[in-house]
């Protein structure tokens, strides 16, 4: 029997909720550049699914990976933080 994969999940901000059953999640890394060593922040945002529409601007949210569900929404809304 084959193990299932594990799902990514990341932690992020919510930036946006304006549309239906989707909001924008913005996710922040820290890289360090190979040859300087100095440490940036860089920002990812993310359309993830919100089916109650229960998660408002400002919240800290979980976001799940999961199958596609339009063009570029590819990630799902499991909890707060």
């Amino acid at each position: 029997m084959e193990e299932k994969k594990q799902k990514r999940t990341l932690q992020g901000k919510v930036v946006s909720d304006a549309m239906q059953k989707t909001v924008v999640v913005a996710v922040t890394s820290i890289k360090e550049h190979p040859i300087y060593h100095k440490r940036y922040t860089m920002t990812s945002r993310y359309k993830a699914h919100d089916e109650k529409k229960e998660y408002k601007v400002g919240d800290k949210v979980v976001i799940e990976e999961m199958r596609p569900l339009s063009k570029e929404k590819r990630w799902k809304v499991i909890g707060r933080v």
